[in-house]
């Protein structure tokens, strides 16, 4: 598995627990954490934005097809060794993690909020960490390769 976090802080401990997980699956390929622009802090809370974007292994497939529309041949075609949905059922599974707060074709995206009260401080800061997990190199449409045909 490839790993890429040169675009991560490292900030959020959520997302620190999410990329372990993730590095458990031996379906995935490419892992690439960034922070999003979306990330701010003022007095009283922090809010953290994370992307990670997930490349799933390819797997060989065969698939009946016909040559010239009569003569029946075998075509090989890729197809993801996991798709996003099942990937969603994993991660709810997982203990720490458990199933996103929103979900769609395309997007995994998981949202916490937990406060933080130093030993000194009388109001305490709340930490809101918003993660959102896409996969790359597939139609999110389809959840296949995206198609060279337009």
């Amino acid at each position: 598995m490839q790993v890429d976090t040169a675009r991560w802080s490292g900030d959020g401990d959520f997302t620190r627990a999410l990329v372990a997980q993730l590095e458990t699956f031996g379906e995935i390929a490419l892992l690439r954490v960034e922070d999003a622009p979306a990330s701010r802090a003022e007095a009283g809370y922090a809010f953290l934005s994370n992307e990670i974007y997930v490349g799933f292994s390819q797997r060989e497939h065969r698939r009946p097809s016909r040559w010239l529309g009569i003569v029946p041949v075998q075509r090989r075609v890729r197809v993801p060794a996991l798709t996003l949905g099942q990937l969603a059922e994993r991660l709810a599974e997982a203990e720490g993690i458990g199933p996103a707060d929103y979900q769609d074709e395309g997007m995994l995206q998981y949202l916490r909020a937990e406060r933080i009260r130093q030993p000194y401080q009388t109001r305490g800061v709340k930490l809101v960490e918003l993660v959102r997990l896409y996969p790359v190199g597939l139609d999110p449409r389809r959840g296949t390769e995206p198609s060279t045909r337009p």
